[in-house]
């Protein structure tokens, strides 16, 4: 009778708390669903620029599910590259063949090189050609616009998740360390006081904020010095990024520290809040998904964090390539800000 008792009282625990039963039965749900719409988007064929090519030779690379988009009188490959937003330019005379590849996604450079010396290797060409095609050396000759022939697909993720545990961890921490203030009475009384609702949300910031800095600081250096993550551009711009991303995950986790009443409730934020961050971060190319996700992405400050630290990490982008990204999280930073202020009106009593 005793267990029966407890288990009874287990049950009205967990009816009462409507919140954990939608952690524990609808977030496995959304988390599958949101996968299952991301990893089943549409594979986005590669893009190649080529010049100097026969229709045979098109036709091969097309056959393999290959873009092929031709040229003509071509001075620069890789600002052709870049400016008409190419995976590649494959350049064919009768010397050499010059492949320039983006590598922005080295599985893609792969693919296409893999791909490009295949039919080359099996489709005849004019005999003008065929020495060179008997030298020991590859008839390619490659050169990548970002990275080199040793980039690896860790070099593309690293400054997303270099992101991403600045963003969840100071969400995380300056939840919780509000949460704190509200259930030990601290917050309250701050509300009875004449302090300002400005002052105190400027003062968690300003408290909070030191904290976010140090990590983000630890966080950067430790993966760019320690770790050898790759980094082309400024690392001053990379913890500025970093350093507004933070600040949007502290007004965020403030925000939402408001509708928890316990540690264990700002957790269940984590997977509505925090995990689609890292599937929108640019991990899973956007240009597959179904228009409706893509602007969804659009609407997750990680998308803008992400593409800036790609740009300036890997490929070596200045800070004025990356000032829209920054404004948008500014302005995220800023709305959340304005939301915290009038969230706290409903602790002030008088």
């Amino acid at each position: 009778m005793r267990i029966k008792a407890i288990v009874r009282r287990i049950f009205k625990q967990m009816f009462r708390d409507k919140r954990t039963l939608a952690l524990l039965f609808v977030a496995p749900l959304f988390i599958l669903t949101l996968m299952h719409l991301l990893f089943n988007s549409e594979q986005v064929d590669p893009l190649l620029g080529i010049e100097g090519a026969d229709d045979s030779f098109i036709n091969k690379l097309e056959a393999k599910n290959i873009e092929v988009q031709t040229y003509t009188n071509v001075k620069n490959a890789h600002a052709t590259v870049v400016d008409d937003e190419l995976d590649g330019f494959l350049k064919m005379d009768d010397e050499k063949q010059q492949l320039t590849l983006l590598n922005s996604d080295p599985t893609v450079s792969r693919t296409l090189e893999m791909n490009i010396k295949q039919i080359t290797s099996k489709m005849q060409i004019p005999d003008q050609m065929q020495k060179s095609l008997n030298q020991e050396d590859s008839t390619v000759a490659i050169s990548y616009v970002y990275g080199d022939e040793d980039t690896a697909f860790f070099d593309r993720l690293g400054p997303l998740l270099i992101g991403f545990f600045v963003f969840f961890f100071v969400f995380l921490i300056s939840g919780i360390g509000l949460l704190k203030e509200r259930t030990t009475g601290t917050l309250e009384r701050l509300m009875a006081s004449p302090v300002k609702r400005g002052e105190i949300v400027a003062a968690y910031l300003i408290g909070f904020g030191i904290f976010a800095l140090l990590q983000t600081i630890i966080v950067v250096f430790f993966a760019v010095n320690v770790l050898q993550m790759i980094l082309i551009g400024s690392i001053w711009n990379v913890l500025l990024i970093n350093l507004l991303l933070a600040l949007v995950a502290l007004s965020l986790g403030i925000l939402l520290s408001a509708f928890a009443e316990s540690e264990f409730q700002m957790m269940q934020f984590i997977p509505i809040v925090v995990i689609p961050q890292i599937f929108f971060s640019g991990i899973i190319p956007l240009e597959g998904m179904a228009d409706w996700l893509q602007v969804l992405a659009k609407i997750m400050p990680l998308y803008y964090a992400g593409d800036a630290l790609q740009s300036v990490m890997y490929e070596g982008l200045g800070l004025a390539d990356i000032t829209g990204d920054l404004y948008v999280l500014l302005l995220f930073a800023c709305i959340l800000i304005i939301l915290n202020l009038f969230g706290l009106k409903k602790y002030r009593k008088l």
